[in-house]
């Protein structure tokens, strides 16, 4: 049974193309985000699917999934957090802002889910937004600058 849709294949067609054809792995990324935008999580049967489709060896996509923050290799809330605390955010006011979206979704700490599912807050690594922290990323597509404890609360309303 395929567990990838026909429309999530049609879209790893897609960027794989971008490749010449003896490098169809290099869309493995892509491929996962692709895969965890249908099934919100990368089981290790959807991994060996999307292996399968590039063609390469399942360990190969597990290394990518596991190595990059991005990709929900178990359950998350209906929203995922991540927060920036690398040297430069943390100067600019993430750690305080962390301990405020931690209080906001209803979670202790880093990687806990909110009893009431909506939220998961994550502790990122640099997104390369430095001049703007802290630095925020939504459901890993939606980066939010400047995020003040107002600009976190209005964020949480927002995504509730």
């Amino acid at each position: 049974m395929a567990l990838l849709s026909p429309e999530s294949l049609q879209r790893i067609e897609r960027e794989a193309a971008k490749y010449p054809p003896e490098q169809r792995q290099s869309a493995v990324m892509s491929a996962l985000a692709i895969a965890q935008d249908q099934h919100h999580v990368l089981t290790n049967e959807v991994m060996e699917e999307v292996a399968t489709v590039l063609g390469m060896p399942p360990v190969a996509v597990y290394e990518v999934a596991t190595f990059y923050g991005m990709y929900n290799l178990g359950p998350t809330g209906r929203h995922k957090v991540a927060i920036c605390t690398n040297l430069p955010c943390a100067l600019s006011g993430a750690l305080d802002a962390a301990e405020h979206l931690k209080v906001r979704c209803g979670v202790k700490g880093f990687n806990e889910t909110s009893a009431d599912g909506r939220f998961t807050v994550k502790e990122g690594e640099c997104f390369g937004a430095c001049g703007d922290a802290p630095v925020m990323l939504v459901d890993d597509k939606r980066m939010c600058s400047f995020m003040s404890n107002d600009r976190i609360d209005k964020l949480v309303e927002e995504l509730k």
